[in-house]
């Protein structure tokens, strides 16, 4: 493996992300830090403690997940749709980097950050509400495995984008919704049955409710199928990623 070139690659898009800390990482914090004050503090004083759970710390898996996606999805497909847009893509592709090292380094650059501000969030969160982790652990698993499958799934997206509106496309009117519906703000035990058995073909809920079981203990579904289906999700993406990279599609004119 060329350890030269993952290095090279890597560390350009860790500097641009300190070059755009403001957007980077400050940004999805301010953010975040707002659900806390609206629903954690606000909205929290008037519902009941879930699972025995207070209702602002219950909800900071789901919006540390809610982050971790998006931020993740964002940094991946950015990093690998701007040498489309500008042309450099042609001269990676006939360097000597094979198709994994080009994969590694971007998805790696990619969950590294996302990872990073997860952890940010997370220290932020103990500002606001009380927390505890019970495994900590399987936190950092579903930390990394989710920021890993997630920054390979915006890989796709940068390489299929054929425009920077469909950057945004995907993440925007489908990864979002699911994560709001996916129980970041509640458990789906409260939902009617119909609604709850539907709400299972959302493959968000695996990962939010595996997150929060690493927290406290509970879960809506099975922690095995939640720790399945991680890894479901990150050997589909990685399979679609390395198909894209090995066949050129839409990097090759």
């Amino acid at each position: 493996m060329n350890l030269q070139a993952v290095r090279a690659i890597y560390a350009f898009e860790m500097a641009r992300t300190f070059r755009t800390l403001l957007q980077s990482i400050v940004s999805p914090v301010l953010s975040t830090s707002l659900y806390f004050v609206v629903f954690g503090a606000a909205i929290g004083g008037r519902i009941q403690d879930i699972d025995g759970v207070p209702y602002g710390a219950f909800i900071v898996p789901g919006l540390i997940m809610l982050s971790l996606l998006t931020q993740s999805i964002a940094n991946a497909s950015f990093g690998i749709y701007f040498p489309k847009f500008t042309g450099t893509i042609y001269e990676l592709l006939s360097a000597p980097v094979s198709y994994a090292e080009i994969l590694l380094s971007y998805v790696g650059a990619a969950a590294t950050k996302s990872i990073l501000l997860g952890l940010i969030i997370l220290a932020t969160a103990s500002l606001f509400v009380p927390l505890r982790i019970a495994h900590p652990f399987w936190m950092l698993y579903f930390l990394v495995i989710t920021a890993v499958t997630f920054s390979l799934f915006g890989f796709i997206i940068g390489i299929w984008a054929d425009g920077f509106e469909k950057l945004q496309l995907v993440p925007l009117l489908i990864v979002t919704p699911l994560t709001f519906l996916g129980g970041s703000f509640y458990s789906i035990d409260m939902l009617p049955p119909f609604w709850r058995t539907a709400t299972l073909f959302n493959p968000v809920v695996y990962l939010v409710s595996g997150f929060r079981w690493s927290f406290y203990g509970i879960s809506d579904v099975s922690v095995g199928v939640s720790f399945a289906m991680t890894l479901i999700f990150l050997g589909g993406c990685l399979a679609v990623a390395g198909w894209m990279l090995k066949t050129g599609y839409r990097l090759k004119a």
